[in-house]
């Protein structure tokens, strides 16, 4: 069931599932990194840090799977979200963005209440994480 839901949000452009949605541009870019590092251990580590100017950040790494982590496999990718992460980043979807403003992987959070004007850091209702200066001038 997931597989046939997943085949037809590939089609239209997004790569779903009930933890995160990754869009086939974001999908697309991983898998480019993952080929560059060849090893097939890796995957996409997706986590949410304390700090950021909202109070949290998220964070993506390319990293081995470990204990305790929720695996999702998408377009040939596997993510891996700790526990913690996973309780701020239900739902997310996360993009790659190519424009004339530069580069790289956001998050579409709604969970988030508020977040930076640089988008890489957010708060939630249940708050979490000391505001701090993100570096991004907002």
């Amino acid at each position: 069931m997931i597989e046939q839901n997943q085949q037809s949000a590939i089609e239209m452009g997004v790569v779903e599932t009930g933890v995160v949605t990754m869009t086939t541009a974001a999908a697309e870019k991983v898998h480019e990194l993952l080929k560059q590092e060849n090893d097939p251990t890796l995957g996409l580590r997706i986590f949410v840090a304390g700090g950021g100017c909202s109070g949290l950040q998220y964070g993506m790494t390319l990293d081995e799977e470990q204990d305790g982590d929720t695996v999702v496999s998408m377009n040939n990718v596997r993510v891996f979200i700790d526990d913690m992460s996973l309780g701020y980043i239900n739902g997310s979807e996360v993009d790659y963005v190519d424009s004339l403003m530069g580069a790289g992987f956001t998050v579409n959070n709604p969970n988030a209440v508020s977040s930076c004007g640089c988008g890489h850091s957010f708060k939630t209702a249940d708050g979490g994480g000391e505001a701090r200066s993100c570096g991004c001038g907002h």
